[in-house]
C-alpha cells in the first residue's frame, strides 16, 4: 500500500479542508474558523474561497492547542509566542546563511575575493591592513 504514496510530502501544500484538519489536529471546525479570524492560523484558499490547510498548518494547531490547553496560554499570549518563535526562526535562517558566506570565504569560493572589516583604528581591506587613528567627532559647541 505504501507504494502508492509521494517519497515525500509537501508540508506547504494546501490539501486539507476545514473538516479534515480539525480531525487531525483533533479540534472542532469552528475553532478553526475562529483561529482563523484571529490571525492565528491563516489557510489558503480554494476557489470557491473555501480553506484549504497545510500539513503545517496543521502542526501549528496541535501546537496552539498544546499552550492553551496544557500551558494555560490565552491567545493573546499565543499570538505573540507564534511571532516570537517566526522572528526567532527568521533569525535562525539569517545565522545559517551568514554561516554559509563565511565559510565560503573562508574556503576561497567566495568570487569577489574582497572583504572590509573595520574596528579599532585598523581597516582590513582584502589582505591589505592599514592602520588609521579613529577619527575626532566635532564637537558641539
Amino acid at each position: 500500500m505504501s507504494e502508492f504514496l509521494p517519497a515525500r510530502m509537501d508540508v506547504d501544500a494546501p490539501l486539507f479542508t476545514v473538516t479534515m484538519a480539525a480531525r487531525l489536529a483533533a479540534m472542532h471546525p469552528q475553532t478553526l474558523r475562529g483561529y482563523d479570524r484571529l490571525g492565528l492560523v491563516v489557510p489558503s484558499r480554494a476557489k470557491g474561497r473555501g480553506r484549504r490547510y497545510t500539513l503545517r498548518d496543521v502542526a501549528r494547531l496541535r501546537h496552539i492547542q498544546v499552550l492553551s490547553q496544557e500551558e494555560g496560554i490565552n491567545l493573546e499570549g499565543i499570538r505573540r509566542i507564534l511571532e516570537l518563535e517566526a522572528q526567532l526562526e527568521e533569525a535562525h535562517g539569517q545565522v545559517s546563511r551568514l554561516v554559509e558566506i563565511i565559510q565560503a570565504h573562508q574556503v576561497g569560493d567566495d568570487p569577489s575575493g574582497r572583504t572590509f572589516t573595520a574596528g579599532h583604528g585598523t581597516v582590513h581591506l582584502g589582505r591589505t591592513v592599514r592602520s588609521r587613528s579613529p577619527r575626532a567627532l566635532p564637537s558641539g559647541r
